[in-house]
């Protein structure tokens, strides 16, 4: 393992640090705004690494909201009892980006039960995909095999893309916004290719699962590379 490699890992396994300790504490409850959590996780971030450097907005979104894709920017929702939400936060820890997404249940909905189980069920069944066709796969090809184990699950793909470059901070300054940076269906360039410096890229993966007729979906995201 290369030491690049070796710093995203690290970085990602200091946010799942993060999201246990929020679990551990109990932040996550009814009653409270999406607005208030963010700040209390962003809080926990500092307390726990001292960092408050991230380089994508922190996202908590719960209710409808879930069903809405990043660059989205709905009103503030406040925690029901019986609801989905997910959590994600792109902390930068010692100028390396980690980017972490999970999602949480309050209640006892066996629907949204079900979606937040499928969610890392899926999101191996995807890595699997992606490591047995590592050095043929384009962005276009894992995105369409994404979209495929949506509907075999029963759910339908939330974003316009299932996930994107991850590296040194600021990647998206370094990298652009071009398509060929993330897995969409338009990115015919190969996963596997390296960068315009030569050096190896690697990717996060995102599933986003929604329902549109029940108005809920769910989010589950880390390193796949």
């Amino acid at each position: 393992m290369n030491e690049r490699i070796q710093n995203l890992v690290a970085a990602e396994q200091k946010a799942g640090i993060l999201f246990k300790e929020m679990e551990n504490r109990g932040l996550i409850k009814p009653g409270k705004s999406e607005r208030e959590l963010n700040k209390e996780v962003f809080e926990l971030a500092f307390e726990l690494f001292g960092i408050k450097k991230y380089w994508h907005k922190r996202l908590v979104r719960s209710g409808k909201n879930t069903l809405l894709p990043y660059y989205d920017n709905p009103p503030d929702l406040i925690l029901q009892e019986d609801d989905i939400l997910y959590v994600d936060f792109g902390p930068v820890f010692e100028d390396w980006e980690a980017d972490f997404g999970r999602s949480y249940v309050l209640g006892d909905n066996p629907r949204k039960h079900t979606l937040n189980n499928d969610l890392q069920k899926a999101w191996l069944e995807g890595k699997s995909f992606y490591k047995a066709h590592e050095q043929t796969l384009t962005g276009a090809d894992f995105y369409y095999f994404t979209q495929e184990m949506a509907a075999r699950y029963g759910w339908k793909l939330g974003d316009i893309h299932c996930g994107h470059l991850i590296g040194n901070f600021p990647h998206e300054k370094i990298q652009g916004d071009e398509v060929t940076n993330y897995i969409h269906p338009d990115n015919t360039q190969l996963m596997s290719l390296p960068d315009s410096r030569g050096q190896e890229r690697f990717w996060i993966y995102e599933i986003h699962f929604i329902d549109p007729e029940l108005e809920f979906g769910g989010f589950y995201e880390q390193l796949v590379s």
